[in-house]
């Protein structure tokens, strides 16, 4: 599964990127600052079962800070956006392109509306535009791709879309809902321009879901922009966001200077030699972006776009039920990231395929209770997989 972090030039998206994944991505006030996508991990929040469980968890794929689990998701930040992407302005064809990878979008836009549709500043820009128009050219970038191909869709069925398709990460499961949304037939396909475009417009919604950061959240005006996205987009899911803020964090943090866990409300300071002018910079943090929004956004988005679009859960492996650990002792090594629906079979699966061949049942670590091969996961379960190795 993967992220990606998109959105027209200049609104703040490598920021965000750099502040979520602390890679060190080229970050400046102009254009096209992005031209190959830059490649890093988030980490997704969880609350670690190590204090329910009164243990203390030693992870190897995952970070713990505090009873928090910090899991790693692959996230990509793609090249800037402007209006026509589709027809190949700007670096428009490589941005669809590189978008192509991703499961789930985190559009990063310029809540304070001082960036024009190219990503110049201007006196004021409605960020709802932005929406629309990123919407808007990965409609019309599916719609092109099916017409140029369409000779090997017409007269087919949901399989020949999903051939043509599947390039994009599109599933048959994603048609076949899209289809059901949209009203097309599925006989013997033979849908007119509209409807082609009708069904790249509904499956975008199902196949790369989109959740907006209302950027620069701290600037002028744009509290007050963010509340009219909210207003204008309901269904969207819109966070107040400072990305900047998240990234001063995270280095401050990485210095040594605070404590700070992605996605607290506040930071400790651990240092009071530093400079003034950061002194008042965390302090500004503080009290402007954490006290009144609840965190800087960033930390919240990543999260809701891995339990909320792509609906993932986190489940905890071990070899040994009542120490929680695996067979050499180490506690709550691993966390990983199941699809909702998930089977114990599914788990043993992810982690060796003679695990799922050979597969006996599973152990509630918690419960010690036996289950089943079908037996539906749920968020935070620690098990362990028994499997019948000998000959």
């Amino acid at each position: 599964m993967l992220i990606g972090v998109v959105g027209k030039t200049n609104t703040g998206k490598t920021t965000f990127f750099s502040a979520a994944t602390l890679v060190d991505a080229k970050i400046a006030p102009f254009p096209f600052t992005t031209i190959e996508p830059n490649i890093g991990k988030a980490y997704v929040r969880a609350k670690c079962p190590e204090v329910e469980l009164k243990v203390k968890c030693n992870p190897h794929n995952s970070l713990c800070e505090n009873g928090i689990r910090l899991i790693p998701m692959d996230v990509i930040d793609v090249a800037g956006l402007v209006p026509d992407a589709h027809l190949g302005r700007g670096l428009g064809l490589k941005f669809l392109d590189d978008l192509r990878v991703a499961d789930v979008l985190i559009q990063v836009v310029d809540a304070s509306g001082t960036t024009d549709a190219e990503g110049k500043p201007c006196d004021f820009y409605d960020p709802a535009n932005e929406i629309k128009f990123l919407e808007e050219e990965i409609a019309y970038w599916v719609f092109g791709i099916m017409k140029r191909s369409w000779s090997k869709i017409k007269g087919g069925d949901a399989d020949a879309l999903a051939g043509l398709l599947s390039g994009l990460k599109v599933t048959k499961e994603q048609i076949e809902k899209t289809l059901e949304k949209t009203y097309l037939s599925i006989e013997k396909i033979n849908w007119s321009d509209g409807d082609i475009l009708n069904f790249s417009r509904e499956l975008r919604k199902n196949s790369k879901p989109i959740l907006i950061a209302a950027n620069k959240i701290d600037l002028p005006n744009a509290h007050d922009n963010y509340i009219k996205l909210k207003e204008k987009f309901p269904e969207k899911i819109i966070v107040p966001c400072s990305a900047e803020s998240e990234l001063a964090l995270r280095k401050a943090g990485e210095r040594g200077i605070i404590k700070y866990v992605p996605g607290d409300n506040d930071f400790q300071i651990l240092k009071n030699d530093i400079p003034k002018k950061q002194m008042d910079g965390l302090q500004f943090i503080r009290e402007k972006i954490l006290s009144t929004y609840k965190g800087t956004g960033v930390q919240e988005l990543v999260n809701k776009a891995v339990f909320e679009q792509l609906n993932l859960i986190v489940v905890y492996p071990v070899e040994d039920e009542n120490k929680f650990s695996n067979h050499f002792g180490v506690v709550l090594p691993d966390a990983l990231l199941m699809e909702h629906g998930s089977t114990t079979l599914d788990l043993a699966a992810k982690i060796h395929t003679d695990l799922a061949k050979n597969f006996v049942c599973a152990i509630d670590a918690r419960t010690k209770m036996r289950l089943g091969r079908q037996h539906q996961l749920k968020t935070g379960d620690v098990l362990k997989v028994v499997a019948n190795m000998r000959g």
